[in-house]
């Protein structure tokens, strides 16, 4: 009996094993799968063309990563400005060096997004603007930058990212920031000097679309193989 048992136990440890393996190989080629998709969705990002705008809500979501569908897209977000942040040591598509304005915009009772308005310079030019002023912004959807260029303090943000206002908002925050290309209230448009830079927006897989699909036939292979030593090594034993 305690033989009996003790080949039941083995037997199930190997079978628990071997399924496990496989398992794993099978997630392994699905996560291939996926990166494979991905990159062959970077290849075909959107370009920063002024198209008609769409919802921003259309094509992203607050406390989520900007997907490749958001990135360079022209989009509208209506709201109220319910701050404003110096930007230092910014480089325009130029290479000229300033402060530019950032201003946090709330889209509706819980969520806001961050939005490059132009330049610091420039902040004064609209006074009669406030806090309660209805404001339609149209711009590209872009992705939040990784490198600083000054020290966070009141009023000072080091990078366009919302990231860095978390701990200064209860607001959901969407990633990413709009690059305004137009602002308009009640009374009409806001003329101001625009941002033209490059940002990094092509978030590249690393690889090649027909490598990624190789290493799926090479993962789900070796489920295969896992799957099929057990039976082999029974035939050799018979």
């Amino acid at each position: 009996m305690n033989q009996t048992t003790n080949r039941l136990f083995k037997f199930l440890g190997q079978a628990l094993a071997v399924l496990t393996l496989v398992a794993i190989f099978i997630s392994l080629g699905f996560w291939q799968l996926d990166r494979a998709r991905d990159l062959k969705s970077s290849l075909n990002i959107n370009t920063a063309e002024v198209i008609a705008p769409v919802e921003l809500a259309s094509v992203a979501r607050p406390l989520a990563s900007l997907g490749i569908k958001g990135i360079n897209t022209n989009v509208i977000a209506i709201g109220n400005y319910v701050a404003n942040y110096k930007v230092p040591n910014q480089k325009d598509s130029k290479g000229n060096i300033s402060d530019w304005e950032g201003a946090l915009l709330q889209v509706n009772e819980t969520d806001a997004i961050l939005v490059l308005r132009g330049l610091w310079s420039d902040r004064m030019k609209y006074p009669e603007i406030a806090m309660s002023t209805k404001i339609s912004v149209t711009g590209i959807l872009t992705p939040h930058q990784n490198d600083d260029h000054a020290i966070n303090a009141p009023g000072v943000i080091s990078r366009l990212d919302s990231s860095v206002l978390v701990s200064t908002t209860g607001l959901n925050l969407y990633d990413g920031f709009i690059n305004a290309m137009d602002e308009s209230i009640s009374s009409g448009h806001l003329d101001r000097e625009r941002i033209s830079f490059a940002a990094t927006t092509n978030p590249r897989i690393p690889g090649f679309y027909w490598q990624h699909l190789s290493y799926v036939v090479i993962w789900w292979l070796m489920a295969g193989v896992v799957l099929y030593l057990p039976l082999y090594q029974r035939r050799v034993r018979a």
